[in-house]
C-alpha cells in the first residue's frame, strides 16, 4: 500500500481524518471524483467536462445523484452546470469564500476563544509582513497605500472600517496558504470586533488613529524592503490590537453573551453573493451558532424556516444539503421532525480549503514556511502546558514507546508516525485554529504525495526521525523552551523530504 493511502487512515488516538455519513454518500464520492479529475487536468478554467447525460454515463449514476454531486462541486466553486446549447459542467475559477466560511462556522462551534484567535494572528501576520517586504512591487505598494488613504479619510458617523489592511498585506506575501489563513483569522476578528464596544466616540477615534499610525509604519518598512522591521512592527501592532480587543470584549461580555440576545433573521453580510442557497446556508449556520448550538435540538420545521427566511422551498432544500455536507444540521422528516442541529466535523472544511489551495498551486516553500511557524509556536505552547495531565501522558507514552520497532520494517508506517507526532503536538498546544491549519497542510501534503508518486524515505531516515522526536520530547519535558524550539526547527529542516 502507498504511504499516502496509509496517511488517509484515521489513527487510533490522533485524529487526522474525520469521516461522516455524508462523506460516504454516493453523490459526495462522485463530487470528489469530478474535482480530482479537474485537478489532474490542470484546472483549465472555461473547459467543459461534458453534458449532464455524458457525466451520468461516465460515472454510472442516476440523474438525481449526479445533480447532488454537481451541487457540491458548485459549492466548492470548482465548476458550474451551464444549461442550454453548448452547455455542460464548466470549470470555473474559485475564490476563498466557501472555504473561509466553512472554517469559520466550524470554529464557532468549537468555541474558539479570543486569546487563541489573537495568538494565531501573532504567529501568521508578522510572517506575512516579512515576506511582503521581500516580494513587494509597485502594484503592491499602490494597493497598501490605497488602504491607508481610505483609513485616513474615516470620520465619526461614517460606516465602520472593515480593516482591509491585514488581508491586503497578506496578499503581498505572495503565499496563497498564508493569505487564506489570514483571511480566516480576520473574518473571526471582525466578528469579535462586532461583539466589542468602546466607551465613547473619543475612544473610537483614538483607536482608529493609532491603528492608522501602526499600519503606516508597517507599509513604510515593507516598501523599503526592511523585512525585520516590518515583522517587528507587525508583532507590536497585533499585540496592541490584542490588548484593545481583550479590554473592550470583556466590557461587552459583562453585559451578557451575544448569543443570548435575540435578533431578527437576516442574510449574512459576509455570505456569498452568488446562489441564494449559499447565502441562506451561511446565514442559518450563523443563526445556529448564535442560538447556542444545541446538539439534537430542532432549529425549525421546514414550513417555519420558509416563513422565517422568506425563500422558496427549492432554495431552502439546497441550503440544507450544504448544511448537511458540513454536518451543521440535518433535515429529519416525519412527526417531530425539522432541521436538527448536529455536531460539525472538520474534514469537510479541510477538504474544501485544500481543494481551493490546490487551485492556487502553493510551492513547497509556501507550505514549509507556514508549517514551520505553526509548529514552532505549538512546541512553545506545549512546553508551558507540560505539567497538565494530557500533555504529561503524551510525553510519557511517546518516550516509552519504540515507534521504530512498532513500525517494523515498513517505512511507510513510520511516515504515519511522523504525522501523528506533529498533529499530536498541535492538539496538545490547545489552539484549535492553528491545529486546524496544520491539518490542512497535512492534507495538502497527502494530496501532493498521492499524485506525484514520490518515493518513501529509507530506513536510516526513519531512525533519524524517531531520534529527533525523542530529543524534542526530552526538551519539552525538561521545560527548556529555547532548546525545544531549536530541535523542532532542526527536525523540520531535516524531515522536509517526508513532507514535501
Amino acid at each position: 500500500m502507498h504511504a499516502a493511502q496509509l496517511l488517509s487512515r484515521p489513527p487510533s488516538r490522533i485524529e487526522l481524518h474525520l469521516t461522516t455519513d455524508q462523506a460516504d454518500k454516493r453523490a459526495a464520492k462522485i463530487a470528489r471524483r469530478i474535482e480530482a479529475n479537474i485537478v489532474r487536468r490542470g484546472w483549465v478554467v472555461g473547459e467543459s467536462l461534458g453534458s449532464e447525460s455524458a457525466l451520468q454515463e461516465r460515472y454510472c449514476v442516476s440523474r438525481s445523484v449526479l445533480r447532488e454531486a454537481v451541487r457540491l462541486v458548485e459549492h466548492h466553486q470548482v465548476a458550474r452546470m451551464r444549461r442550454g446549447p453548448n452547455g455542460g459542467l464548466i470549470v470555473c475559477e474559485p475564490d476563498a469564500g466557501p472555504a473561509a466560511r466553512a472554517i469559520v462556522i466550524y470554529l464557532e462551534y468549537l468555541g474558539i476563544n479570543l486569546d487563541d484567535l489573537l495568538n494565531a494572528r501573532l504567529v501568521l501576520e508578522p510572517l506575512a509582513a516579512s515576506l511582503a517586504a521581500e516580494h513587494i512591487d509597485e502594484a503592491g505598494i499602490d494597493r497598501l497605500r490605497a488602504v491607508l488613504r481610505a483609513e485616513a479619510q474615516w470620520q465619526p458617523g461614517m460606516p465602520a472600517l472593515r480593516d482591509e489592511f491585514h488581508v491586503a498585506l497578506a496578499e503581498q506575501s505572495k503565499n496563497p496558504v498564508l493569505q487564506l489563513f489570514i483571511e480566516i483569522v480576520m473574518r473571526l476578528t471582525r466578528r469579535s470586533v462586532r461583539q466589542s464596544r468602546t466607551a465613547s466616540p473619543d475612544e473610537a477615534i483614538e483607536a482608529v488613529d493609532q491603528m492608522h499610525h501602526d499600519h503606516s509604519e508597517v507599509v513604510a518598512a515593507v516598501t523599503a524592503g526592511d523585512a525585520a522591521r516590518a515583522k517587528t512592527l507587525t508583532e507590536r501592532h497585533v499585540e496592541a490590537v490584542t490588548a484593545w480587543l481583550q479590554k473592550y470584549h470583556r466590557r461587552h461580555s459583562a453585559h451578557g453573551p451575544a448569543r443570548a440576545r435575540r435578533r431578527a433573521p437576516r442574510l449574512d453580510a459576509e455570505a456569498p453573493r452568488g446562489k441564494l442557497a449559499e447565502v441562506l446556508a451561511a446565514t442559518i449556520g450563523d443563526d445556529i451558532a448564535a442560538s447556542g448550538w444545541q446538539i439534537g435540538a430542532v432549529f425549525g420545521t421546514e414550513s417555519a424556516l420558509l416563513e422565517r427566511y422568506r425563500v422558496s422551498r427549492a432554495v431552502l432544500r439546497e441550503a440544507v444539503r450544504l448544511l448537511e455536507y458540513h454536518s451543521v444540521a440535518r433535515m429529519r422528516r416525519g412527526p417531530g421532525g425539522g432541521l436538527v442541529v448536529t455536531r460539525p466535523q472538520a474534514q469537510a472544511s479541510i477538504d474544501t480549503i485544500a481543494l481551493y489551495l490546490q487551485y492556487r498551486h502553493p510551492t513547497r516553500e509556501d507550505l514549509r514556511c507556514v508549517r514551520d511557524a505553526i509548529e514552532i509556536d505549538n512546541v512553545a505552547r506545549v512546553v508551558k502546558r507540560r505539567s497538565e495531565p494530557d500533555v504529561a501522558a503524551f510525553l510519557d507514552t511517546r518516550r516509552a514507546t519504540d515507534h521504530v520497532g512498532a513500525a517494523g520494517a515498513d517505512v511507510r508506517l513510520a511516515a504515519v508516525e511522523e504525522f501523528r507526532f506533529h498533529v499530536g503536538l498541535a492538539q496538545l498546544a490547545g489552539n484549535a485554529l492553528l491545529d486546524l491549519f496544520l491539518r490542512i497542510i497535512v492534507e495538502l501534503f497527502r494530496r501532493q504525495w498521492s499524485s506525484s508518486g514520490q518515493p518513501v524515505p529509507d530506513w536510516s531516515d526513519v531512525v533519524a526521525v524517531e531520534h529527533a522526536h525523542r530529543k524534542i520530547l526530552d526538551a519539552i519535558g525538561d521545560g527548556d523552551d529555547s532548546l525545544a524550539r531549536y530541535r523542532i526547527r532542526r527536525h523540520l529542516d531535516a524531515a522536509a523530504s517526508w513532507w514535501f
